[in-house]
């Protein structure tokens, strides 16, 4: 009996609560219609101009910064240093004293050369008269010409003795010059080879120099870009070290030997050293632009929302009407990237408020050029 009582009033229940929830029902239906036939309210974006631009191809590598001149400095005389004022990492000049070597015994040597070059001057000048005598008594017969011929042999004798001399004091002079031992070319000392009061012997090693002056770029280049690459080709490098920094560098050569496992050539690229900032070694990324250039259309990056199916930016109208089109990316332009025939170059695509957009959408618009420069 009980049962059959619970089962009367879930019964009863339900015919009571059915009616009320199809009223809330009718009620939230027509509360979602008055909602959907409210009119779009405006989105305040930011629109960029898409523009035309002149593209070449580029491939991107990585190279390592090299430097063209590189020397280890040598004595060209032997010599005790008495001298030596460089130390590692100090950057020198052309002409700078990097060494000097003890200089007496050559003083000495040159200073009795010169006295014996006198000497020898002073026989040569009494040899010549006697034989300018020798010769007239010849032709008066009161000589042979055997007291002839051993005049002028001893004059001879003299003037080569006389030269050899010469040389040998022109020899001295030029050793006490190179006593002095300078930087051949401006740039920084890298190694140490002598210190103070060490003998060095000629052709012994002083110091390691490298010019900062004369930088390339070491990069090897893919068999399949070699014959689009040319001595003077210009690229775009960059380097890890120094964020922001870029400079222009040419293709200096192409050694036109593959490595056999990379299949890679060997390129050197010639680059400005701004104020001394780059270092021998450093990672550089090298942009090579090559083949034909062609105009195209780009829009800013932050223009492009990558969709279920592809790439696709809004464009305005002159009503301020958001309108969808599909794009297609190519080539990236720094902070800008090529599109297709979809976007025309001077149409207002926008790079603000764009994720929020829907398709047909009135806007109000706001130019933000100056945050997209153009490369």
């Amino acid at each position: 009996m009980i049962t059959i009582h619970k089962r009367a009033v879930l019964r009863r229940a339900r015919k009571q609560i059915v009616p009320w929830a199809l009223c809330l029902i009718f009620a939230l239906g027509g509360i979602v219609a008055h909602l959907n036939a409210q009119p779009q309210r405006e989105s305040t974006v930011g629109y960029t101009e898409a523009r035309s631009y002149r593209i070449s191809q580029k491939i991107r590598l990585p190279g390592t910064v090299q430097t063209r001149l590189i020397s280890t400095v040598a004595s060209e005389v032997s010599g005790l240093v008495i001298e030596f004022p460089v130390r590692e990492g100090q950057t020198v000049q052309e002409g700078e004293v990097l060494a000097r070597l003890r200089r007496e015994n050559l003083e000495l040597r040159l200073r009795e050369a010169r006295a014996q070059l006198r000497e020898d001057d002073a026989r040569l000048k009494l040899a010549e008269r006697t034989m300018k005598r020798t010769r007239e008594l010849l032709e008066k017969g009161a000589v042979s010409r055997q007291e002839l011929d051993d005049r002028e042999s001893e004059f001879n004798s003299l003037e080569r003795r006389s030269e050899r001399l010469r040389a040998i004091i022109e020899q001295s002079e030029d050793d006490l010059e190179r006593t002095v031992i300078r930087a051949p070319f401006s740039g920084v000392v890298v190694e140490e080879h002598t210190q103070l009061a060490e003998w060095i012997n000629v052709g012994g090693p002083v110091v390691e120099l490298m010019s900062l002056d004369e930088l390339e770029v070491a990069v090897d280049l893919p068999e399949r870009y070699y014959a689009s690459v040319k001595p003077g080709t210009r690229a775009t490098i960059s380097f890890e070290a120094l964020p922001g920094v870029q400079v222009t560098g040419v293709t200096r050569a192409i050694i036109p030997r593959a490595d056999t496992q990379s299949r890679t050539f060997p390129v050197r690229l010639q680059i400005p050293n701004l104020e001394g900032g780059i270092g021998v070694g450093m990672v550089a990324q090298v942009e090579l632009s090559f083949g034909k250039s062609y105009t195209t259309t780009i829009v800013p990056k932050d223009a492009v929302i990558a969709g279920n199916q592809g790439h696709f930016a809004y464009v305005l109208d002159e009503e301020n009407i958001a309108r969808r089109k599909e794009v297609m990316l190519g080539t990236a332009v720094g902070a800008w990237v090529e599109v297709n025939n979809a976007v025309r170059p001077g149409q207002r695509v926008v790079t603000r408020g764009n994720e929020r957009l829907q398709d047909g959408q009135k806007v109000r618009e706001n130019p933000i050029e100056t945050q997209y420069r153009v490369p």
